[in-house]
């Protein structure tokens, strides 16, 4: 049996979605023969090209089509662009890079309406390099590119989205089947021959499809539509984040001319089991959570005994049949932390399935990709970061964790550094304590360069209503320990939870001006609450104090819960200036500047002390060595070690000899000292810290050592100088 993988438009330029690469990755422990593409990148590679751009410009010279100045100003430009595209996008691949010189030295890049905002970006110039000023002058090139094809070719389009309007909020099919029967755009033909020639040339039993957001799922069933109308033997599978969490109540027959089959949550499972089920081996009924077409109704089969597939036995993910070298690093924003989501080329990876947590009310708690926790060792996870590296060239690692837990990031951080491995990674996280400064330090010496975690309403009240586990203060100090150890931090943001005040808004966002101001955080993003139907809220709205006002359900999608919050304020208004204001503090500016120059409305003054967050980072708790506690010694490797010769006492007693340690690290030699019996005992403890040793070194076992060796008071050395530079220089206590 021969399965196709898609991924279909669109998600990211830089990199791909690893849905697919997940299942391929299991099936290849089933031996089920499996390719994968993605036809969102294939598509922006057919239209952003020569050829491509040709048919867009003849299509509106033709059509005589009325424009508005900011397309007719591309529009004039066309000789240039049609000149240009094929070097920019070689570029944006990595594949020419002295062309950023030409970039750069301008007259080179036809300029539209997005150039406009260049002249403000001179202080990141600055700091930028060439090639990131030309991949960030080439991004705009091609979102005014964007911008002419969504007024005049197909107002569905967008570089990481395609028709998401229909997919938000979709209740009803009626939208969804409407657009669908309709005469296709050229993005859609584009996408839909592309298609035909997967399916020709690979010869299929089985076509899976994952739509992880809304702006996937006209993609999805485009796909679908084409596949069932020309290859009807082919089964075609749909899957996904969105399926997953909106299509848990589907009963819209008309869903399934495009679809056979709708699997919910991990797919591993589900899919084995209809693979096992199409090649006869299974029945029907013991299908395991899988919606399909019986009888001319929509019903949902979930009669399999047999329980999820284990974390450590689903494989490593496989990227191959990916066009890995064709993807776009751009750079749409220059703020280094926030850029990372559109820019570089990174390996998708989970460190434990679920969330560790699993208690936001915002959050949706219910639903198995939440509440199913479930760790993978360090070693199984190191075995396939090396695995995934051979396979694909790259050493980037996104973790796609919900919260990845800080033990198991320890010891994954360990782990690589006991394998010498060079690896660059990034994840999400909740700002708990245990975030230490040793521990980022550890985290940054593996590898990892950013971390992005939910501060949401910046406000006590809020964080603890939403039981979030955490305090302003408590974030502000947990992003300090990051930002001081080299890893920049980005917080999500939330505006609108149930009660919030415009009192509470505004502190909000007067919490967050001084963590920008301080240099905790280097990016954030302001999101505005959702209601969704699997989180606690969703479920039991009077408990939050809202009242849920609907949509009514008609068989389709249901998620997203329209809601009124009766004692909050009109969250709506305050969108545009929340957004505003951090735009500019992620380019370090306006901080002096009073709150409510960012409103075109009054807003309360804050309540806020000045320094309250200057304050919370003074406030530092000391946190006394615990025997439990792992030492792991990251400062380089003791060279040589000098004993300075002594005189006798005037009392004839032997005085005591001092030794000098030498070290070597990446950045320099430097020496530690200690009397010589300390010094030798010291070579041995940091031998055994070291990540290389491959056993876990405590601070008891460290005292007890200490003792047995008769080297004096153990608590006399811990708070000894020679001590605390042990600990400076990389002695680290986890």
């Amino acid at each position: 049996m021969k399965v196709v993988l898609v991924t279909p438009p669109f998600t990211q330029l830089n990199t791909p979605y690893p849905a697919t690469a997940y299942i391929k990755g299991f099936l290849n422990t089933l031996q089920i023969d499996a390719f994968q593409c993605d036809l969102g990148l294939e598509v922006i590679l057919e239209v952003f090209c020569k050829s491509g751009l040709e048919d867009i410009f003849q299509i509106i010279e033709d059509g005589e089509i009325e424009l508005s100045d900011v397309a007719y100003r591309v529009f004039t430009q066309r000789y240039k662009y049609i000149k240009t595209i094929d070097a920019v996008i070689h570029f944006l691949q990595n594949k020419n890079q002295t062309l950023a010189l030409t970039i750069c030295a301008g007259g080179y890049l036809p300029e539209g309406s997005r150039f406009a905002q260049v002249e403000q970006l001179d202080w990141a110039f600055g700091t930028m390099g060439t090639h990131d000023k030309a991949r960030h002058l080439a991004t705009l090139y091609l979102e005014d590119l964007g911008d002419l094809i969504t007024e005049a070719i197909d107002n569905h389009f967008g570089f990481s989205r395609y028709a998401e309007r229909l997919g938000r909020t979709a209740t009803h099919f009626d939208d969804m089947y409407k657009a669908l029967l309709s005469e296709n755009s050229y993005i859609s033909n584009v996408l839909l021959g592309l298609v035909d020639r997967c399916i020709t040339n690979q010869n299929p039993d089985v076509v899976c499809i994952t739509a992880p957001f809304p702006g996937n799922v006209f993609g999805a069933f485009k796909c679908g539509q084409f596949i069932k109308t020309n290859f009807p033997k082919i089964k075609v599978v749909f899957g996904g984040g969105y399926a997953n969490t909106e299509l848990r109540s589907v009963y819209d027959e008309r869903v399934f001319e495009f679809v056979d089959f709708i699997t919910l949550d991990d797919g591993e499972a589900p899919i084995q089991h209809l693979l096992e089920f199409l090649q006869g081996n299974r029945e029907k009924s013991l299908l395991k959570r899988t919606f399909c077409l019986s009888g001319g109704v929509v019903t949902y089969i979930n009669g399999s005994t047999e329980f999820d597939i284990p974390q450590k036995e689903v494989g490593t993910p496989d990227y191959s049949d990916l066009l890995l070298d064709k993807y776009l690093s751009v750079i749409e924003i220059v703020n280094p932390m926030h850029r990372l989501w559109s820019d570089g080329r990174w390996n998708k990876l989970t460190l434990a399935h679920g969330c560790y947590w699993g208690k936001c009310s915002f959050c949706d708690v219910t639903l198995d990709y939440i509440k199913r926790y479930e760790p993978v060792s360090a070693a199984l996870l190191c075995d396939r970061i090396e695995e995934i590296i051979h396979q694909t060239g790259q050493n980037g690692f996104h973790f796609v964790d919900e919260a990845a837990p800080p033990a198991l990031m320890r010891d994954l951080a360990i782990e690589i550094i006991r394998r010498e491995l060079t690896v660059v990674w990034w994840t999400n996280i909740r700002f708990e304590k245990s975030f230490t400064n040793d521990l980022c330090r550890l985290l940054r010496r593996s590898g990892c360069i950013a971390v992005s975690g939910g501060l949401e309403v910046a406000s006590d009240r809020l964080l603890d209503k939403m039981k979030k586990g955490v305090t302003v203060a408590q974030v502000a100090r947990v992003s300090k320990a990051f930002t001081e150890s080299g890893i920049m931090v980005h917080a999500y943001l939330m505006y609108g939870f149930p009660t919030q005040t415009a009192q509470e808004t505004i502190n909000s966002l007067e919490m967050v001006r001084q963590m920008f101001e301080s240099g905790v955080i280097q990016s954030g993003f302001w999101h505005q609450f959702a209601m969704t139907a699997h989180s606690p809220v969703g479920l039991d709205p009077a408990a939050f104090g809202v009242v849920q006002t609907g949509p009514t359900f008609g068989g389709f999608a249901e998620n997203d819960f329209f809601h009124v919050d009766v004692d909050g304020a009109d969250h709506e208004l305050f969108s545009d200036g929340l957004k505003v204001s951090i735009f500019n503090f992620m380019q370090g500016v306006g901080f002096e500047e009073a709150l409510d120059v960012w409103f075109d409305f009054e807003v309360p003054t804050t309540t806020i002390d000045a320094e309250f967050i200057e304050n919370a980072l003074l406030d530092e708790h000391f946190q006394p060595l615990r025997p439990h506690d792992q030492l792991v010694w990251i400062g380089g490797e003791p060279i040589e070690m000098i004993v300075t010769p002594v005189k006798k006492s005037k009392k004839g007693e032997d005085a005591v000899q001092y030794a000098e340690i030498i070290v070597s690290d990446v950045l320099d030699n430097y020496s530690l000292y200690f009397n010589q019996a300390v010094a030798e005992w010291v070579i041995i403890m940091l031998e055994n810290a070291n990540p290389d040793s491959g056993v876990k070194y405590t601070v008891q076992q460290m005292r007890d050592s200490f003792i047995d060796e008769g080297l004096g008071d153990v608590t006399f050395f811990e708070s000894s100088e020679g001590f605390v530079r042990l600990r400076e220089k990389g002695f680290l206590v986890l």
